[in-house]
């Protein structure tokens, strides 16, 4: 239980530290630390000029991580993304220069804007955790997480993104306009690039994989197991559903759920966990046969699948 609770103090300075540089819902941020603690990576939809880079470069500031940027666009190759073996003349050898994905925390902007090709390179990183170089296996940074931007607005010049591409990321949120009282702040000559520059780390990247391990071992008992169960055979067999919630995305829930737990201070996962998680892990892995978001039928299943303790 102390574990628990440290886990729940450093969380809580970590928010406090973020929200006073970045002005960002509590329903936006809450996925994206469960997505840092549970090693997963963020799906952010927004529209641009709003404070993408600013988050995850504060995001990065706040765990003494690395971080990088990379702008998506249309000609973007894998080497451009992962690096290349470039020659050497006076060492007469080849040796590999590392591309922005070799970094704690890598904003991928408009993903969308890229090919599959790119894309396909990207989500192997994601996935693996590594990436293959001249038949080379070579590690990525530990921990390792992507957020990566979608504009849902403009389609000129863009890609689909996959619904396995989609399955990659454990949570996606939507980044919105700041408040009107934050806004204007920013008009008046706020400005927080400088209190970004004054941030100190709440934690090392030490401390942070021992949270990551230390939500593997939150406790998921067998009821809350069912009702992860009932509730994913539920978006299955819902009419309006074309594309339920498959066993991995189950999986995802539950990790996602046991992050929520520890940040809550508790080593054991409660169905509220995972109905506060519900909606960023689960929208963008279930697809309606009219099309549009399932969130409207989540919402509908939290109210009507029961809990059985």
């Amino acid at each position: 239980m102390t574990r628990a609770l440290d886990a729940q103090s450093l969380i809580e300075t970590i928010r406090e530290r973020l929200t006073s540089v970045v002005a960002i819902r509590h329903e936006t941020l809450e996925p994206m630390l469960v997505a840092l603690l549970a090693q997963g990576h963020v799906l952010i939809e927004g529209i641009p000029g709003i404070g993408k880079t600013l988050l995850a470069r504060t995001l990065a500031r706040c765990v003494a991580g690395s971080f990088n940027r990379v702008q998506f666009t249309n000609d973007l190759m894998p080497t451009d993304i992962v690096g290349s073996m470039v020659w050497r003349p006076g060492a007469e050898k080849f040796s590999f220069v590392r591309g922005p994905l070799f970094a704690n925390i890598v904003l991928t902007d408009e993903i969308n804007r890229t090919s599959p090709r790119t894309l396909s390179c990207l989500l192997e990183a994601m996935e693996n955790g590594k990436v293959t170089v001249e038949g080379k296996t070579i590690e990525l940074a530990d921990p390792f997480m992507v957020l990566a931007t979608r504009n849902p607005i403009e389609f000129h010049g863009t890609f689909p993104v996959p619904e396995a591409a989609l399955d990659r990321f454990l949570v996606r949120v939507e980044l919105e306009y700041p408040s009107a009282e934050k806004e204007l702040s920013l008009y008046m000559g706020e400005k927080p690039e400088r209190s970004l520059e004054a941030l100190e780390p709440v934690i090392d990247l030490d401390q942070l994989r021992s949270l990551i391990a230390a939500v593997d071992e939150v406790e998921v008992s067998e009821p809350v197991a069912q009702y992860c169960f009932r509730f994913v055979e539920a978006t299955r067999q819902h009419e309006e559903v074309a594309l339920g919630a498959s066993p991995r995305a189950a999986l995802n829930w539950l990790r996602a759920g046991r992050a929520m737990a520890l940040m809550q201070g508790r080593e054991y996962v409660l169905p509220d966990d995972l109905k506060a998680m519900a909606q960023a892990v689960l929208t963008h892995r279930i697809f309606l046969k009219g099309g549009g978001e399932a969130s409207t039928m989540l919402n509908e299943l939290l109210g009507s699948v029961p809990v059985e303790l």
